[in-house]
């Protein structure tokens, strides 16, 4: 018989599967990235139904198929229900799952990329930095991780956009979002993380054109 295994994660992706199931994507500090079944979790009142949506963050027990995994239950710490309510901030949620997803990879660590993950929403909640500037830290976070990124920018820029840059490659998970940029050193470094996001990262998001289209 299978054994359970407990995993700590975070669900990126949710789809109808089937009749009355959904199929998960999740991002795990022990396995990195897996796929999971949750049978009957469209049911109404299946425990399963709460615990299947993005961006809900705990501990999940599942057991370990040939090519998935089947969701048994899950003890969620955080739903990050208050993104729901706020449409901008849902859009920038989507956009980091998203792109969580495409760069973890199976069988991988993923500890740090989860971390980033879960410090970067938490910092979403929060007024004191704007939204646009939580992209650009995670955007460029999220390379460091993946270990395609230049030390500094490649264009000429301020120092105090050079100084934010160095900030966010060498600073740990837990103290990215604690600065903000004058509007002009914000633009540079805008402006020069997207350049290394289209080189390092060659993928179109679907949840990006979305949120570009909403915050023009």
């Amino acid at each position: 018989m299978r054994e359970a295994v407990s995993v700590t994660g975070m669900v990126l992706l949710s789809a109808a599967f089937g009749e009355a199931d959904r199929r998960v994507v999740l991002l795990t500090r022990e396995r990195g990235k897996i796929i999971a079944f949750a049978h009957g979790a469209r049911r109404p009142g299946n425990p399963l139904m709460a615990v299947t949506r993005p961006f809900v963050f705990g501990t999940f027990t599942v057991f370990e198929g040939r090519s998935a995994y089947t969701l048994q239950s899950a003890r969620p710490a955080s739903y990050f229900d208050e993104l729901s309510a706020d449409m901008e901030g849902a859009c920038y949620g989507a956009y980091f799952l998203e792109m969580a997803s495409y760069l973890a990879q199976e069988n991988m660590d993923g500890t740090e990329l989860l971390t980033l993950v879960y410090q970067t929403l938490k910092a979403l909640l929060k007024p004191a930095i704007p939204n646009r500037l939580i992209r650009r830290i995670f955007e460029l976070k999220a390379m460091v991780i993946n270990g395609e990124y230049t030390e500094k920018p490649e264009g000429r820029v301020s120092e105090s956009c050079a100084y934010a840059w160095e900030f966010v490659v060498y600073s740990p998970l837990g103290s990215l979002y604690t600065f903000v940029l004058k509007p002009e050193a914000e633009a540079e470094f805008e402006r020069e993380v997207e350049n290394a996001r289209r080189y390092f990262i060659r993928h179109v998001f679907r949840s990006l054109e979305i949120l570009e289209m909403m915050t023009r």
